[in-house]
Order: C-alpha cells, then sequence, then structure tokens
C-alpha cells in the first residue's frame, strides 16, 4: 500500500512538473515591497481613482507575499491610468424594452517598474476587467441595484486581475 502511494506521489508530481506547475509560490522572490500610488483618472467619473488605488492595495496585501510601503521605501511601484469606461447593455425586457442586466466595464493602462534598477517589470495597455449588475429603474416595480454597486465589483475585479499579471513568469 505505502508503495502504491508513494508511487502516486512521483507520478502526480512529474505531471505537475511537466505542466508547467510549480510548488511554492508565484510570485518574484526579489520583490517585498510595492509602492501604490493612486492611478490617473481620464474619465468623468470622480472618485474611482481612489477606489482602484484601495482595491489593488487590498489584493497585494490579502494575496500575495509583498508588503504595500510609501514610494521612498518600495522595492518597485505599480502606477497607472485609469482610460475609460462603459456600460454595456446585455439584456433588456422583452415586453418593456427596459434594461434587465447591464456591464460595467473600466479600462486601465498599468506599469510595474522596479524602483532600484528602473527595470519595466510588466506594462499592459487598455487592460479591461467588468462587472454585471441589475441597474434600478427608480419606482417600485424592481428595485435593482446602484451602480456604485457594478462599480466597486468591477474595481475590485480589476484590481484582482492586476495583481496577477504581476504574478513571476511560468
Amino acid at each position: 500500500m505505502r508503495r502504491l502511494l508513494l508511487v502516486g506521489v512521483l507520478t502526480l508530481s512529474a505531471v505537475q512538473v511537466s505542466c508547467g506547475y510549480r510548488w511554492g509560490t508565484t510570485y518574484s522572490d526579489d520583490v517585498r515591497t510595492v509602492s501604490v500610488p493612486i492611478f490617473e483618472n481620464d474619465t468623468f467619473i470622480t472618485g474611482i481613482e481612489a477606489d482602484l488605488a484601495d482595491a489593488i492595495v487590498k489584493e497585494i496585501q490579502s494575496a500575495t507575499p509583498w508588503r504595500v510601503t510609501s514610494a521612498e521605501n518600495a522595492d518597485t511601484m505599480l502606477s497607472g491610468a485609469i482610460q475609460g469606461s462603459r456600460l454595456r447593455t446585455l439584456s433588456t425586457g422583452p415586453d418593456t424594452g427596459l434594461v434587465q442586466e447591464q456591464a460595467l466595464v473600466y479600462t486601465v493602462d498599468f506599469e510595474w517598474r522596479d524602483n532600484r534598477s528602473g527595470e519595466l517589470l510588466v506594462e499592459r495597455t487598455n487592460f479591461q476587467a467588468a462587472s454585471t449588475f441589475i441597474p434600478a429603474r427608480g419606482d417600485d416595480s424592481s428595485p435593482g441595484e446602484r451602480i456604485e454597486l457594478g462599480s466597486r465589483a468591477a474595481l475590485e475585479e480589476m484590481a484582482q486581475r492586476i495583481v496577477g499579471e504581476l504574478r513571476s513568469s511560468w
């Protein structure tokens, strides 16, 4: 029984190695701290730049081994600009033609730079994330959700996707 278990574990390990999996973290061991200044906001929606920075900081703190610190003390800096936002209708009511479900899509350009060497580690343009929500109609027939709920969810999705892009290459 032990021999069978050992063979199974070794086979699983060989399959994982050959498929590109690895044990441990997928984040760079060379980086210990990250600075996240508030992104520029090229949209007409006020305040989303601070909400995105807050979501990115929380994602880094919860999903990576890195610490967030000031620009002067950081090994790296993640900076960028929110380039656009748009509402996309996903479905309408067959009887009324009113919007039943929408997606809020944000587009961001960002770069992650090593403060010590000046090397550009990651750069993405037209990077998008979206979240769906059921818009409120303003009457009692359908309570719906406020657009701020869709915005918060889209910014959290954007933060998760951005931090995911900071992983070291496989």
